[in-house]
């Protein structure tokens, strides 16, 4: 048998060295659990990265995958196929849309979100073209997306950045109202900031940024790539907040683990048009198969009213860590199942590490935050082992 070590140093060998991982090397999942190839089981509190909303090799997802597997796997846009359209279907079903483009990830989905609102700054707004982000954002990795996250490490090893955004500060209306010039066509923002650390908006400000772009004509862009899918205890973000976007991106959670993302708009931005956009992977078969399954499980069973109980759980049980180690935990935010606990100190990877250890898997999203953002299925059993881990973490990282 392979052992870890050996697995490490075929990476270190074969792969770009691009990521640093935590040291366990994964090899099988099941429901909110996985375990390493040395045997240990761990809690797994990140989700693949809010992606395996519905856990781990979850049996209806499997079993679509399976059948669509031995059916049919590609045979690209040229053609129709069902499971693509299903989704489609249930996506302006499920949502304030009415019209869904799939592609194969998040960044993917923010980037045909942008040509969309360039094509239409160009009819409907005197050829406008520049987008407006806010600082703390994460859209993804493409050159495009990269000067669209308003996060100046992203930026600085990738200079010069793609022209057309402008960075603003968060939560700040009056900025976003300075930067709009004749040349803006949309705003894009996150619902609430998951990499950049868990940020939730304050009361009124995603209404603010809806009435200033109704009054602009400008397009209001929602990446719920990572809040969407029940993350926030509401099948989309914005149900959460009361506010409609005119575009809204998915991925992470759409497909349950296979790579899929999708960007929707409502009829009144619907200018694309054939040549304008295209994928040869965007829609597959497959893909869009898993993606049936996993969002028919989750609006009939209601996954995002349990995860909003049981993220209302996980936030008592966290204001108990801090009111008992008031000296190591600050506080916590978040809303759902997306939810950081800030610290007081930046230790979050020695937390993070400790944990580990105990046998929870937890993200350090920022030198002094851990995020939290597990399968939507947990339980309220799950959420006691992880805090009773954690807390031996915390005072693991902190002794001495």
């Amino acid at each position: 048998m392979t052992t870890a070590a050996e697995w490490k140093a075929k990476e270190s060998e074969y792969y770009i060295h691009t990521f640093n991982r935590q040291p366990m090397v994964i090899e099988r999942g099941q429901g909110v659990r996985v375990w390493d190839t040395e045997g240990k089981e761990y809690l797994d509190f990140t989700a693949g990265l809010a992606v395996n909303n519905l856990g781990h090799c979850h049996p209806a997802v499997t079993e679509a995958i399976q059948q669509q597997a031995a059916t049919l796997l590609q045979t690209s846009n040229l053609f129709y196929t069902i499971p693509q359209l299903e989704l489609a279907e249930a996506l302006v079903e499920n949502s304030c849309m009415d019209k869904v483009f799939f592609s194969n990830s998040g960044v993917e989905a923010n980037e045909g979100a942008v040509k969309l609102a360039r094509k239409y700054g160009r009819l409907h707004r005197n050829g406008a073209q520049d987008i407006i982000t806010v600082l703390n954002s994460f859209h993804g990795r493409t050159l495009g997306m990269i000067a669209a996250t308003g996060q100046p490490a992203y930026q600085q090893a990738w200079l010069p950045l793609a022209q057309g955004y402008a960075n603003v500060p968060y939560e700040d209306l009056d900025a976003i109202r300075e930067a709009t010039t004749d040349n803006t066509c949309a705003v894009m923002v996150e619902v609430l900031q998951g990499e950049g650390g868990v940020n939730v908006p304050s009361e009124g400000y995603l209404n603010g940024l809806r009435e200033w772009c109704d009054e602009n004509n400008l397009l209001l862009i929602f990446d719920e790539v990572q809040t969407g899918m029940g993350r926030l205890g509401s099948l989309w973000g914005y149900e959460r907040f009361g506010v409609e976007p005119d575009v809204m991106t998915s991925a992470k959670g759409l497909g349950n683990g296979v790579p899929i993302g999708a960007f929707m708009c409502k009829d009144t931005c619907d200018v694309l048009e054939p040549g304008d956009h295209g994928s040869t992977f965007g829609g597959n078969v497959l893909t869009t198969a898993a993606g049936n399954a996993t969002l028919r499980y989750m609006v009939e069973n209601d996954v995002p009213a349990h995860a909003r109980k049981v993220g209302e759980y996980l936030e008592s049980k966290l204001e108990g860590l801090r009111q008992s180690r008031p000296e190591v935990v600050k506080g916590y935010r978040g809303m759902g199942l997306l939810i950081a606990l800030q610290l007081q100190n930046p230790i979050a990877p020695a937390v993070v590490a400790a944990a580990n250890n105990e046998g929870v898997l937890l993200n350090p999203v920022l030198p002094d935050a851990i995020r939290f953002m597990p399968p939507l299925i947990i339980t309220e059993a799950d959420v006691d082992e992880c805090i009773e881990k954690l807390g031996r973490a915390l005072d693991v990282a902190t002794a001495g």
